[in-house]
């Protein structure tokens, strides 16, 4: 597919021609494209304001001009080039679940951040691709299992997907009706700077207001990217050759965590984790600090099966399924003896799966 773009300019941009603003995240090297292509301006007029040889800017558009034939590049490359202003970006969660995509916006660098985390982290699990087919307004991503079962985990707005083929984050071999992206090493890369600054900027806010003291950080779960909790329990077999874990109960597991993703309850959970199983507890509203309609909605979802599994239940369920605990890790945490773990996770699976039977969405299993 030729060389992708990687580069990423956190300071905001603007076309050379008109002055129009883009998001932050996008290359120099596609501005140049744009404004040469669409603008037309001269390559040596770009090459003097940003001083540099014209033959280096001809390269860049050169390379731009390659990677057309990816579905996903060429639509965001007609979205920068085909109108006439592009307006700051509006804030929306790339996982969804449920309800249509608001207007095809293209996301800004900290929504694009944010995002990036969420879906390079499902594409970094072992089988796991991003699905596009034409003119669909998202895409999909599915895991597929040594056994050949296919496993859906989440959706991902166009947009989005857009931005990080754009960014080289993902790559497609072939493309055709439905094109099937890959994580590349600059999608990893990406991936573990964004963690590595969002820990960062965690950390930063530990000390106290008032006194200046530094409280305890709270525990940051730490997990293999490569493979979930859940999907290498579904591997194991019981006495009779039988999978441990059926597909309807990893749908389950997988349907709480798109849920958890989209309403970005990590901090909410990991900063006050007795606190957030209290309100569980309890037959009042759940606190609710988001300001999307579709977040809202998606931490109401999880703060529903979870009450409904029960207490002891949840507390094994969002360890393993929202934070991708190990199994002895929780055992260990909950002071539960060897190897029980499974079964209590088994139990609580199927709690939530009656749970979501018997709440169905008739749109909820539609892509796009």
């Amino acid at each position: 597919m030729g060389p992708q773009i990687q580069d990423m300019e956190h300071s905001q941009n603007h076309f050379s021609g008109g002055g129009n603003t883009v998001p932050g995240w996008v290359p120099r090297s596609v501005q140049n494209y744009i404004d040469h292509t669409e603008m037309g301006i001269p390559i040596r007029a770009l090459a003097r304001k940003q001083g540099c040889h014209a033959s280096t800017i001809l390269r860049q558009i050169r390379r731009v001009e390659t990677l057309r034939d990816d579905p996903l590049v060429d639509g965001v490359l007609k979205s920068l080039g085909g109108r006439p202003e592009v307006t700051p970006a509006k804030k929306w969660p790339a996982v969804v679940s449920d309800g249509m995509a608001d207007g095809a916006t293209l996301p800004d660098v900290a929504q694009l951040s944010i995002d990036g985390v969420r879906v390079l982290r499902r594409l970094s699990e072992t089988g796991a691709v991003l699905a596009v087919a034409a003119d669909m307004e998202r895409a999909v991503i599915v895991r597929e299992s040594a056994e050949g079962q296919s496993t859906r985990t989440g959706v991902v707005d166009r947009a989005i997907a857009e931005a990080m083929a754009l960014k080289g984050w993902i790559v497609a071999p072939v493309a055709g009706r439905i094109t099937r992206y890959h994580i590349t090493a600059a999608g990893r890369s990406a991936l573990a700077d964004m963690m590595a600054r969002n820990e960062s900027a965690h950390a930063t806010g530990l000390a106290d207001a008032e006194t200046g003291e530094v409280s305890e950080a709270p525990r940051r779960i730490r997990y293999g990217l490569a493979e979930s909790p859940l999907a290498a329990l579904a591997r194991r077999r019981d006495r009779e050759g039988e999978r441990f874990l059926s597909d309807d109960l990893v749908h389950a597991g997988e349907r709480l965590r798109e849920d958890f993703e989209m309403a970005q309850m990590e901090n909410e959970v990991a900063g006050d984790w007795e606190k957030f199983l209290t309100t569980l507890r309890s037959d009042g509203p759940a606190s609710e600090h988001n300001t999307s309609p579709a977040a809202r909605r998606a931490h109401a979802r999880v703060v529903a099966a979870l009450r409904e599994i029960g207490p002891g239940l949840s507390d094994v369920t969002l360890r393993c399924c929202c934070f991708l605990e190990g199994l002895e890790a929780a055992e260990k945490t909950l002071g539960w003896s060897a190897r029980s773990g499974k079964i209590v996770l088994r139990i609580a699976l199927m709690g939530l799966r009656r749970h979501y039977d018997q709440n169905a969405d008739k749109s909820g299993a539609m892509i796009g």
